[in-house]
């Protein structure tokens, strides 16, 4: 009997862990407004800037000579192509999301909505992690490119200070502490907690400079362009081959990041709706051209083996003897790479302070200052971590680590874009209600309609707004029926998602494999045609998850913007981050789960028990104090927002609901 009530308990303590990581946030229906704290005070072109300053800064002045000389070669134009279009499927995705949830967090806020507190957590606390390297990576490279101009001066100084480069030549820290990349990150965080409206006016004046200076660049560095120099090298345009430009597209993806201020910035935007959608594709769509046109100026200017990684443009044009344009590069350079900083310490702050107003972290990272409105404690904190990663880490370490979170926030957006276009509205979450004229803009795809009977008895505004706001299988689809009519939609499309990431990780997994083994042995061998069977076999399942998800009519409700081609679209990003991702080093790897392992403690040790959306803190023990193990009673597994209870019967099979779905009644079955 004993062991009979504490297997009772057990499966309880369980299924309230499950039920609690699992909770959601809902929609909002009110545009995000009614609680807002942070100013609304942006406009689309303060955003826009923002973005543009936030991308066009290190990757533009020190990243474009690396790649060009030891990557990429000449092909650095293709490398750019490449890592524009993957950070485009991502940016897309991104839009809608701000005009969904116009809310400070970005990528966490919308995991929270559509996946659950758990994932947002994980999600959150890489974001914080990434803007905190950004801004370190950033300001190590402010600290290098005015070291290579005054000769390496500050490099020697603090060597000899510190007595050689032994004490700190090893692997994991930098040669040597930067104290210029510390006191550069503290001061910026300073001056930002003055407020944004100044930050933004500071970040728009320095981003125009960088952007007048990029297109001195070109102009001048087609001038003098000599086409011969792309063939100088050896092996011609692609020294490196087609890898090169794939190795070159991945470290070029760093240059790319920072696209995500955008939507961070959503709930400080005066329209957010228009707003994040336009600067979104605008700022994205003008740096990649950028980033094409500068490196194509370089490698034009002068052979990639003459090229000075430190610093490339400003040593490119004094090779041409026109050293007023070195100067006005260098002016450009260090506006360029302190756009990016602050574009970095301005999203940090805010996404901390989203999860503590979640109550996932401290509370104390929840407060607003009330002249400047902005989360100074928060500013404050992310100042200093930066700057203590600036001073002892190496840019390399900090570029390679900030990749792999990065890359983890695209793929969970994506995926949530997918979940969100399928999950029904509830009447409470509708965002607007059209009228009879607007009638044919409702949210479901048009041969829904002309195959549904049903559609044609709908005659009234409030009957059809209900079933718009329902998903169902189409009408072309109810051969399926049988299979996944049993189960709630939203479910289903859930569990495609994660199967379709699950095999698109094996077939990059083993891509990588089978390039790996190729190359060294120098020939295809015989189970590589085994390889390729299993891939195929992976990739009918992974594209059958889609078709399947396709099924199903979409809800999208008062949305400005939309992906297109959903799920196909959002499918691409998930693949090609998923791609990038098995290609990071496994030290990488190692120093991922390592964070990850210490953001559990936190989540487990504090957040999972002061969040927000806990609906009662003592709904547990009056589950527990039950006799036998008997069902409990409505109120004692009372529900807030659209948290989903796992509640109710052994653990086992709450557990196992959280993942196959639960199955509709028959009054669900029913459209």
């Amino acid at each position: 009997m004993t062991r009979k009530r504490g297997g009772v308990i057990l499966a309880h303590v369980l299924s309230s862990i499950c039920e609690k990581m699992n909770r959601k946030k809902s929609l909002p229906n009110d545009g995000g407004r009614s609680q807002d704290v942070l100013k609304r005070c942006l406009s689309t072109m303060d955003i826009t800037l923002l973005g543009i300053g936030h991308m066009v800064g290190a990757g533009i002045y020190v990243l474009t000579g690396t790649v060009a000389k030891d990557i990429a070669g000449p092909g650095i134009i293709f490398s750019f192509f490449l890592a524009g279009l993957v950070s485009i499927l991502a940016a897309i995705c991104y839009a809608e999301f701000g005009t969904r949830v116009p809310k400070a967090g970005a990528a966490y806020a919308y995991t929270y909505i559509a996946v659950g507190e758990f994932w947002a957590f994980i999600i959150g606390w890489n974001i914080c992690l990434e803007h905190m390297l950004g801004a370190a990576s950033v300001s190590r490279a402010w600290s290098g490119y005015v070291d290579s101009l005054l000769g390496g001066w500050i490099k020697n100084t603090t060597l000899g200070l510190i007595g050689g480069e032994a004490h700190y030549d090893t692997d994991l820290l930098a040669q040597y502490p930067d104290v210029l990349a510390c006191l550069i990150c503290l001061i910026y965080a300073l001056a930002m907690a003055l407020g944004v409206k100044i930050t933004a006016a500071i970040n728009n004046i320095l981003t125009l400079i960088n952007i007048a200076v990029m297109l001195l660049v070109i102009c001048v560095g087609f001038w003098y362009a000599d086409v011969q120099n792309w063939f100088k090298a050896d092996g011609g345009f692609l020294p490196y081959g087609f890898a090169g430009v794939i190795a070159g597209a991945a470290t070029c993806f760093y240059a790319f990041v920072g696209f995500d201020s955008i939507a961070t910035s959503a709930e400080e935007a005066k329209n957010p709706a228009t707003s994040v959608p336009i600067a979104t594709l605008v700022s994205l769509s003008a740096v990649s051209a950028g980033y094409i046109l500068v490196s194509a100026a370089l490698t034009l200017m002068i052979p990639t083996d003459e090229i000075n990684p430190s610093a490339s443009l400003p040593e490119a044009f004094g090779q041409l003897g026109l050293p007023w344009a070195r100067i006005i590069i260098t002016i450009g350079a260090l506006c360029g790479m302190t756009t990016t900083l602050l574009g970095s310490l301005f999203a940090l702050p805010r996404c901390l302070y989203a999860m503590a107003c979640d109550g996932l972290i401290f509370s104390c990272f929840g407060r607003v200052n009330s002249m400047t409105q902005v989360p100074v404690l928060n500013l404050l904190a992310s100042g200093i971590f930066s700057a203590l990663l600036a001073l002892v880490f190496d840019l390399k370490h900090l570029v390679e680590f900030m990749s792999i979170g990065t890359l983890l926030a695209y793929t969970i957006v994506a995926a949530s874009v997918i979940v969100l276009r399928y999950r029904p509205l509830k009447p409470e979450s509708l965002i607007y209600a059209p009228d009879s004229s607007e009638s044919e803009n409702l949210d479901y795809e048009a041969d829904s309609l002309s195959e549904d009977s049903s559609a044609d008895t709908i005659s009234q505004t409030g009957e059809l707004i209900g079933r718009t706001s329902a998903v169902y299988l189409k009408a072309k689809y109810k051969w399926l029926e049988p299979l996944v009519g049993s189960f709630e939609a939203e479910r289903v499309v859930s569990t495609c998602v994660m199967l379709y990431c699950i095999f698109t990780f094996g077939i990059c997994f083993q891509l990588k494999m089978y390039w790996s083994v190729t190359e060294a042995a120098g020939e295809v061998n015989d189970s590589s045609y085994w390889s390729f069977l299993f891939n195929g076999f992976i990739l009918f399942f992974a594209l059958a998850c889609i078709t399947l998800i396709g099924a199903y009519t979409q809800n999208t409700q008062g949305l400005t913007f939309k992906v297109p081609l959903v799920p196909l679209f959002p499918a691409l990003s998930i693949f090609a981050n998923i791609a990038l991702m098995v290609h990071l080093s496994f030290v990488t790897w190692l120093r991922f789960f390592i964070w990850v392992s210490l953001g559990m403690l936190m989540y487990f040790g504090y957040g999972i028990h002061h969040s927000r959306q806990d609906g009662g803190e003592n709904a547990n023990y009056s589950i527990l104090s039950s006799a036998g193990g008997q069902q409990a009673t409505s109120g004692d597994l009372e529900e807030t927002g659209n948290k989903q209870s796992c509640g109710g019967g052994g653990s086992s099979i709450a557990i196992c609901h959280r993942f196959i779905g639960r199955k509709k009644s028959k009054g669900e079955q029913i459209q």
